[in-house]
């Protein structure tokens, strides 16, 4: 009964937070007209990744945002380190703005003396984007919770687990018992069981903290953003090739039984297909995340589009549905990935059969 009252509070915390925002752009202080409601504005502004944390915006146009920290690198200036509120807003400072249009709109670009878009000298940038800060927060307390369970089992030994321990060791025993050792077998998934269980609980993590709408850090779309999901899956892809024997090279540039003639076609398709299992990891997580968001944000946004409280229940009831499939999601996500990345690992490692 707990975790479905708190799915319920989670849904109504998204509508609260989508309607004062859709109302605060329809409305601005002293503006003649009222501005239309733009939603695949609204719903990009929540998926994609950004300088600044938007909480909503008043009224009189005033945005109230969790501002993050821009880190720069320029062959001129050097390091330049300063807050995104200073360039929010089409704003100019010490020769940066952030791009609102064009090929580079949402990147930190240098000015000409024009005030200008220099497309030839852009910036590093090693900035503190909504998505990083939000990785940042889910590694943390992952490191806390773990930590904690350490020690915990120092003082405990083996004794029944209590508290958090209770909860998570079900959990790290199914990663263990139910995709390390079936696919990776007995004598090997000891190895890999430290990047599994990462990858897992990172995921996972980042899934449960994107369904709470409010505050920051929570809300992001953090495995939904496509270079995230792309480290995960060349980590995984990595781990297999440096863990490949001589059976999995084998496979690849001298497939057994493939008459000789055919191997300028089998290792092209062979090659393919190393380069293919990471490629379907990354579209996978990133695809789903990412359209349960969107389904979300669009169904809040049909009241605002349709200009009635009557469509209000109705789009009241198929979020709160979604935020629950969006529960399952996140866990069968965290799931799918860490066992395909466990299959995979397991082709690189295990022996010839005869």
């Amino acid at each position: 009964m707990k975790t479905k009252y708190k799915i319920i509070v989670t849904a109504l915390l998204l509508i609260f937070s989508a309607t004062v925002t859709a109302f605060s752009q329809e409305e601005k202080s002293g503006a003649p007209e009222k501005k239309e409601f733009n939603a695949s504005e609204f719903i990009l502004e929540h998926v994609t990744d950004s300088h600044e944390w938007h909480i909503l915006t008043l009224k009189d146009g005033e945005n109230i945002a969790l501002y993050l920290p821009v880190i720069l690198y320029t062959k001129e200036k050097g390091f330049s380190l300063f807050s995104s509120k200073r360039i929010a807003e089409g704003r100019i400072y010490n020769g940066f703005k952030l791009e609102e249009e064009g090929d580079l709109k949402g990147k930190i670009v240098c000015v000409n003396e024009n005030n200008e878009a220099d497309e030839k000298n852009l910036p590093f940038d090693f900035s503190i984007t909504k998505t990083v800060f939000a990785m940042m927060c889910a590694a943390l307390l992952g490191l806390i919770i773990f930590i904690s369970m350490a020690r915990s089992y120092k003082k405990t030994g083996v004794s029944a687990p209590k508290g958090i321990q209770s909860l998570l060791e079900p959990v790290i025993l199914f990663v263990r018992d139910d995709i390390a050792i079936p696919n990776i077998g007995h004598h090997k998934y000891e190895k890999y069981m430290p990047y599994l269980l990462t990858a897992f609980f990172f995921i996972l993590m980042n899934n449960l903290m994107g369904l709470i709408p409010f505050p920051p850090p929570f809300g992001g779309n953090v495995t939904g953003n496509i270079n995230v999901t792309f480290v995960l899956a060349f980590c995984t892809f990595l781990i297999t090739q440096f863990s490949g024997n001589k059976n999995y090279w084998r496979h690849i540039f001298a497939t057994p039984g493939v008459p000789v003639w055919l191997l300028p076609v089998m290792i092209p398709v062979e090659l393919m297909g190393i380069v293919s299992k990471p490629f379907a990891l990354m579209i996978r997580l990133f695809a789903n995340i990412t359209a349960g968001h969107i389904i979300v944000l669009s169904l809040v946004c049909l009241i605002f589009v349709f200009q009635s409280v009557a469509v209000a229940p109705v789009s009241i009831i198929f979020v709160i549905f979604m935020d629950c499939l969006e529960l399952l999601v996140a866990f069968l996500q965290a799931y799918v990935f860490t066992l395909l990345s466990a299959l995979f690992i397991s082709l690189a490692v295990q022996e010839e059969h005869h």
